[in-house]
């Protein structure tokens, strides 16, 4: 069996499509040899697992290798750096941002659907991991993680949503997601088909992150050639779309992130955009808080007026 990794434009289903009749024919036709979003996260997860082989390895992640076949031949590319340079990048900002909360700490995680953040990383205490991907993954990465003993980290918890629900930002909040409380929200693999399926993602975290917190990850490039077509526009086209949902966004640099990591990367083009955006507005909870507050307030203000 050979994958060849990091295919950013190879067209996947997405849960935006509403076609139940669809849906189900698709479920009954693919198997494990065939299934886009099951190649695509066990080429990432492959990548993990060579780099923990490595004798000095940006990051270890002892399950990856429970999540890719046996006798699995890679064909390897120069974005298999990138992705591991990303991958250490967002593993630390994740545990900078969550030791630095006070109470329940909440991690939002949009992935391919065997990330195992929630297992490798060290967690603190009081951290509720939510994983955002697609279900059909999700399940046969969990059975294979099971079977192989891995554990949250004691006093965390973790939970699952379906990339496929109809309400992602209501299917969070009835998992206990609480968009009054600080998060921190990352992408990195969740299979993405166009330009419209991600600007839906970005409502909903627009939605459900609150005013200070960071949404961060890796993109496919090709997101934002679909729009402009230059490469050297990447970056006002990221500030627009960013801003247009109330946040700030940087692209960071692989080179600069590789070089502070004491690594070199080949220069060339890479089809992937690093970023880091915090949120400038209100989420959907505090706006609705808010509310609340506002009236209680005028009721109170009228009610010393007629004494």
């Amino acid at each position: 069996m050979e994958f060849s990794l990091r295919c950013a434009s190879v067209l996947v289903p997405f849960p935006f499509n509403n076609n139940k009749r669809n849906r189900g024919l698709l479920r009954a036709q693919l198997s494990d040899e065939n299934d886009p979003l099951l190649r695509l996260a066990i080429n990432s997860a492959s990548l993990r697992l060579q780099e923990t082989q490595r004798r000095e390895p940006l990051f270890m992640d002892p399950y990856a290798g429970c999540l890719v076949p046996p006798h699995t031949r890679l064909n390897f590319e120069n974005s298999s750096k990138h992705y591991c340079i990303a991958t250490k990048f967002i593993d630390d900002k994740l545990l900078r941002t969550v030791n630095h909360m006070d109470g329940l700490k909440q991690v939002v995680l949009f992935s391919d659907g065997m990330d195992t953040r929630p297992y490798r990383l060290n967690w603190p205490s009081s951290t509720i991991i939510f994983d955002i991907s697609p279900e059909r993954v999700y399940q046969n990465a969990i059975e294979k993680l099971q079977d192989v003993g891995a554990k949250i980290p004691r006093s965390c918890l973790f939970l699952h949503v379906p990339l496929e629900s109809s309400n992602i930002q209501e299917a969070l909040h009835m998992k206990g997601f609480n968009g009054n409380r600080p998060s921190i929200l990352a992408i990195q693999g969740l299979p993405l088909m166009t330009l419209v399926s991600f600007k839906e993602i970005l409502l909903t975290v627009s939605g459900m992150a609150m005013d200070g917190c960071l949404f961060l990850g890796e993109l496919p490039a090709w997101l934002a050639e679909t729009k402009i077509g230059t490469k050297s526009s990447t970056e006002k086209w990221m500030d627009n779309l960013f801003m247009s949902n109330g946040f700030k966004v940087n692209m960071v640099s692989y080179h600069k992130v590789a070089k502070s990591l004491g690594k070199a990367l080949k220069l060339g083009d890479h089809k992937y955009i690093l970023f880091v955006a915090e949120q400038l507005r209100f989420s959907d909870d505090q706006m609705e808080t808010w509310k609340i507050e506002s009236q209680r307030v005028e009721e109170d203000r009228k009610g010393e007026d007629f004494e």
